[in-house]
């Protein structure tokens, strides 16, 4: 009797002693630390503008209707009735060398703009309801020197929140009317096209719509 006593208290102890020896391993286990990966550093544009090149297709189709939406590409009434076209262009080449006044980068760049929509909006909806300019162009940079394309073609969306009714007639009479705000809208949307870091460009409506 005395012997089976003897042999259940040394099973026991040597039970005890190995959870004791499994315990401290695992305290003493080293701990598997994830590796976190550093944040890709993203090349910042700096840029200088030497040429800017703006193009409208000839395809693309212009209205005069008065209607409330007409079917067209270009919707234009902000200036008197004229070349569309042209009045177009003078505004993105002053929005464009506007934006783009203050960089003095060390690459130097040529800013290629192809314009795929301007429909603003009508005498008959802006007096009235209001709307949206839809403003979308193709833009690509390249190199000054090689002509190489540094970034793009990307398609780019700077629509703006069109004023309506009377906050459209005291934006008249105040000077801040559509030609003024469209292109105080397109000077900053250039600016940040052309700043920021390489490849930063928008998506497709990328661009949220202006304040009124």
């Amino acid at each position: 009797m005395k012997m089976l006593k003897m042999i259940a208290l040394g099973a026991l102890a040597l039970g005890v002693a190995g959870c004791a020896n499994m315990e401290t391993v695992t305290r003493n286990a080293p701990l598997d630390v994830a590796q976190v990966a550093a944040p890709e550093v993203q090349e910042q544009r700096d840029y200088s503008v030497q040429a800017i090149r703006f193009a409208i297709p000839d395809d693309l189709r212009v209205s005069e209707a008065n209607s409330y939406y007409p079917i067209a590409d270009i919707v234009w009434r902000g200036d008197a009735l004229g070349n569309r076209r042209e009045q177009i262009a003078a505004i993105f080449q002053t929005s464009i060398e506007a934006g783009t006044a203050d960089l003095a980068g060390e690459t130097a760049v040529i800013v290629d703009v192809t314009l795929h929509r301007f429909h603003s909006l009508t005498e008959r909806t802006r007096y009235t309801v209001g709307g949206v300019h839809s403003i979308k162009f193709d833009l690509t940079i390249r190199d000054a020197e090689t002509g190489a394309i540094i970034e793009g073609p990307q398609r780019i969306s700077a629509d703006l929140a069109a004023l309506g009714g009377r906050a459209a007639i005291h934006a008249d009479q105040t000077g801040q009317g559509q030609k003024v705000r469209i292109t105080t809208h397109l000077t900053q949307v250039f600016n940040d096209l052309l700043t920021g870091p390489v490849g930063a460009f928008p998506a497709e409506d990328g661009h949220a719509a202006g304040n009124s």
